[in-house]
């Protein structure tokens, strides 16, 4: 593991304060305590988020959420809901949240260097009611995530714009990795050396992204 020079860390907020300009006025004033007319559009063109959570000792967790293009749902102007899809079962998410309710969330548009956070407390419902409202193909989650917002603002663009993220011209090969299935094997001490059985798999894991998406 790396050492870190001890008298370079900073410790204190005020030490972290005094490394930075003050912050504008307008970044303070833009945060806003519910959803405004642009907040809801920009939802409404969201397929994509990302959710933080934290655990009961403290380790931090960021996990993907992604649907057609306004699948997180407005309730009120405090209120979203977000759907819970099948996954792997791990529940990381949804257990945090029973632990500490309080969660962050990004929000991406395609084409959007923009990015929408908002703040807030989470429960997990399985109402039929809000339920029915995210079902796809006529399946309805087993839960869904409720967030009320403390908190939401527009992200400025420079983060993408320094990673260039929806520029064709920096789309990398995928094929330059593994697939999945041979990493999650590798990282497990499995994966078959006979190509023609990794193929399968592959082929295996595609059959059950179509049939398990909702």
């Amino acid at each position: 593991m790396a050492e870190l020079k001890q008298e370079f860390l900073i410790k204190t907020e005020q030490a972290l304060r005094d490394a930075f300009p003050p912050v504008h006025d307008l970044a303070q004033r833009k945060c806003l305590p519910q959803l405004d007319q642009h907040a809801r559009d920009f939802l409404a063109r969201a397929p994509f988020l990302c959710i933080g959570t934290q655990s009961p000792d403290g380790t931090a967790d960021v996990s993907p959420r992604g649907d057609p293009c306004g699948f997180v749902k407005v309730l009120d102007d405090h209120t979203l809901l977000i759907p819970d899809r099948p996954g792997n079962n791990r529940l990381v998410t949804l257990s945090n949240i029973i632990a500490n309710p309080v969660v962050g969330l990004l929000f991406l548009v395609p084409g959007y260097d923009e990015t929408m956070r908002i703040n807030g407390r989470a429960s997990i419902s399985y109402d039929p009611d809000l339920l029915s409202q995210v079902s796809v193909q006529g399946r309805v989650p087993r839960v869904a995530i409720v967030v009320r917002v403390d908190e939401v603002f527009i992200h400025c663009a420079k983060a993408f714009r320094r990673s260039r993220l929806w520029d064709p011209a920096t789309f990398q090969d995928r094929s330059e990795m593994p697939s999945l299935m041979k990493i999650m094997l590798d990282q497990t001490g499995n994966a078959p050396d006979d190509p023609d059985a990794l193929a399968q798999l592959d082929q295996h894991l595609e059959e059950r992204y179509r049939e398990t998406m909702y």
